[in-house]
């Protein structure tokens, strides 16, 4: 398939400046993408763009990775229904750090020979004066033409924009303008609520220096409700595994709907058309086996974390469906039950609560219930069968680790934590 063509079946493209674009892009043409360091990590809303990156590498194309020291001051106002706050100028620099770092480690990951230009904005907008600034870049832009991209618009309907959002564009624009000087740089693309300022770096490349540059855009992913996988919906799913662990990475992808999988294993993976298909099918044939979703998670999580990462993962996943807890951390298992119902007794109470009463309170309805679920082998402390209806609460290890997790039958469970 042509890069359109591939592109277009992947679902990568939304917008695009010229439809001969990727005719007139050759081999050894530079092309970039730009992140805003606005957290300490990236996040799937990234990757979709470092995997457009690499698709592009491959195709021959030189990569730019454009990290926002300046603009990550400011803050794009797409997509954002109120100001944003603005960070200190050393949290902006360790961002940008920490995401450098992990975009070269998924570079390495997909085993591309390639290896992108990494630059940062400060360095050719912090000698800059605002007097130049305006005179230079400020001068090809009218108001009208900046009043009219969504990303303004939509917050003129609410409550405004500031004057340094309203920049914002402008900046980024001067960022193409650039690298198009500085390394031939002639393609831009990103996510396609960026249209608007990516399309103002074509603007002003033609009217400064009557440049011709191109851009494309890539629609947003969102979840099953509609709603974008970002930092700034509530709902990131972080690439760093101290934010977003593997476990719940791998877990994430894992629950993924039927309806979404095979769009989303075109979107985050570099599977070729005739073996997606061939997932289709086979997911399609044994829909409860859930073929895809595991194909997704498996991919994902050892492009992002790591084979070994992968297999741990699926190992605490195995908690869950009855397996032993040995080997893992309390602050694993914690995770992995983190969404169960939980109660917490006090120290106090652990010698006078006997099982049964507890079991009451937490799996059971009853006593009596309780009762005949352990006579009948159905109550399981830690994933051990809880043979012995009169057990004392303080030999079933709630002491050493702090808690411990209670199950009725195959995934009833209950989490009972000890009050510090």
């Amino acid at each position: 398939m042509s890069v359109l063509e591939e592109f277009t079946w992947r679902g990568l493209l939304q917008d695009i400046s010229d439809p001969e674009l990727f005719s007139k892009v050759k081999p050894g043409d530079a092309c970039y993408i730009g992140f805003d360091p606005t957290a300490p990590s990236l996040q799937v809303g990234n990757l979709v763009m470092l995997i457009v990156s690499i698709h592009l590498t491959k195709m021959g194309l030189r990569p730019i990775l454009l990290f926002g020291g300046a603009t990550g001051m400011i803050g794009d106002p797409g997509g954002r229904s109120a100001e944003r706050n603005l960070l200190p100028l050393d949290q902006v620099a360790a961002n940008v750090a920490l995401q450098e770092a992990q975009a070269k480690r998924l570079w390495q990951n997909a085993g591309c020979t390639a290896t992108p230009l990494i630059v940062n904005n400060i360095e050719w907008t912090r000698d800059v004066s605002m007097l130049t600034f305006l005179r230079d870049i400020g001068k090809h832009f009218t108001v009208n033409y900046m009043l009219a991209k969504d990303s303004v618009k939509s917050r003129l309907s609410g409550d405004g924009i500031s004057y340094t959002e309203f920049s914002y564009m402008l900046l980024q624009a001067f960022d193409f303008l650039h690298l198009y000087q500085t390394q031939k740089c002639s393609l831009q693309f990103g996510g396609s609520d960026q249209w608007g300022n990516i399309t103002a770096g074509l603007e002003l490349i033609r009217r400064k220096i009557q440049g011709e540059a191109y851009a494309f855009s890539v629609p947003l992913i969102t979840n099953s409700e509609g709603k974008k996988f970002g930092k700034s919906a509530g709902n990131a799913v972080w690439l760093d595994a101290a934010l977003t662990s593997p476990y719940k990475f791998h877990q994430f992808w894992l629950n993924v709907p039927d309806s979404d999988v095979i769009r989303l294993i075109k979107v985050f993976t570099f599977e070729p058309k005739h073996a997606i298909e061939q997932i289709e099918r086979d997911a399609a044939a044994a829909p409860e086996k859930r073929i895809a979703q595991k194909f997704l998670a498996d991919t994902l999580c050892t492009f992002v974390h790591g084979a070994e990462a992968t297999q741990h993962a699926k190992r605490c996943a195995e908690v869950l469906f009855g397996g032993s807890q040995e080997g893992l951390s309390s602050s694993e298992l914690l995770e992995i039950f983190s969404e169960a119902p939980s109660s917490v007794v006090s120290r106090d109470q652990i010698d006078s609560l006997d099982m049964l009463s507890l079991l009451a309170t937490t799996v059971a309805k009853s006593k009596g219930e309780a009762r005949r679920l352990v006579q009948g082998g159905g109550i399981y402390v830690d994933n051990q069968r809880l043979a012995v209806e009169t057990a004392a609460l303080r030999d079933s290890g709630i002491l050493d680790k702090g808690f411990i997790v209670l199950r009725s039958g195959k995934k009833n469970y209950h989490l009972v934590r000890i009050a510090e």
